[in-house]
């Protein structure tokens, strides 16, 4: 199916929908903002480091460490990164009226990095090398959490892709649809999968029972996207020539919540490092058995329209 102008429109108009719960970038001024955690990151992107982008992330899993350690809130925030290791399921898990205990973050679009323009983003150097002005221009000290977890992502954005994978930081919505019709072929029809659930939901670990026949997404072709820490919206894109399978997974929680859930199962973790905390999580060993896990809620999945 071709896309025509009509149809890049709607996809740019539900797309910009999505980003409305991570803000307007005209509204407000970059400096300042507040990053993304580098612990909410999706474990399948993490296999992806170089042992640089490694030791950063191992040392500044959150970036806000530091100055946890040395006040009250610690106990709270290791719940946080205790409480985000509850997203994994296994194929078998996959029968209407399986509960599962998840853990879907919120996070609060006023205190959120904001998506820009590829004319916005273009005006700002995304390099590590440009990594000591970049700090200067969002006011970070070298020293700071802020710092690392900008390092780590410039790294990981700059490291080489794992075999059989193609990648891109897209930094502008523009740039993660030229992604997906490089990927995709220009006249193909594109549709965007991610996590929804309703404004008002409980927050942290809380059992959701599958309530209808999960909905398998058939396509050879997959993009992930995932939201990296940064002053502004970065996206992680990338496609893996592998036999991941993508679900649609209709969740009810405890509360009578619904959650229309994302989650995907990757098939292949021979090339993930041993030490993955998804391994930890599901006693498993690298390539032993698939690694299932949903996708957070300011996460995207791009397929063809047809999928």
């Amino acid at each position: 199916m071709s896309m025509d102008n009509c149809s890049r429109r709607i996809i740019l108009s539900a797309l910009l929908v999505i980003m409305l719960a991570i803000g307007d970038s005209c509204a407000r001024e970059l400096r300042g903002m507040p990053l993304n955690l580098v612990e909410d990151v999706p474990n399948d992107l993490q296999e992806h480091h170089n042992h640089d982008s490694r030791r950063i992330h191992n040392k500044y899993e959150h970036p806000h460490d530091d100055a946890l350690q040395k006040n009250a809130h610690d106990h709270s925030q290791m719940d946080h990164m205790e409480a985000a290791d509850n997203i994994f399921f296994t194929l078998s898990d996959l029968k209407i009226g399986k509960t599962i205990p998840i853990y879907f973050s919120h996070k609060d679009p006023a205190n959120s990095p904001h998506l820009l323009s590829r004319e916005e983003a273009n005006s700002i150097p995304f390099s590590f090398a440009q990594l000591p002005y970049l700090l200067e221009f969002f006011s970070f000290s070298e020293e700071s959490p802020q710092a690392k977890a900008m390092e780590y992502t410039l790294r990981t954005c700059e490291a080489k892709p794992l075999r059989g994978e193609t990648k891109v930081c897209a930094t502008s919505l523009e740039s993660m649809l030229d992604f997906a019709r490089a990927t995709f072929g220009q006249d193909t029809g594109l549709k965007v999968l991610s996590t929804n659930h309703p404004t008002k939901f409980t927050t942290g670990i809380n059992n959701y029972t599958i309530s209808e026949d999960p909905k398998e997404i058939l396509s050879q072709k997959k993009i992930g996207c995932h939201v990296m820490p940064y002053p502004y919206v970065v996206y992680y894109c990338h496609s893996q020539e592998s036999g991941n399978r993508l679900f649609e997974i209709p969740l009810r929680g405890e509360n009578g919540e619904e959650v229309q859930a994302a989650g995907i199962c990757h098939m292949d973790t021979s090339q993930w490092r041993p030490d993955s905390k998804a391994f930890r999580v599901m006693k498993i060993k690298p390539g032993t058995a698939p690694v299932c896990h949903f996708f957070p809620t300011d996460n995207l999945v791009w397929v063809p329209l047809t999928a």
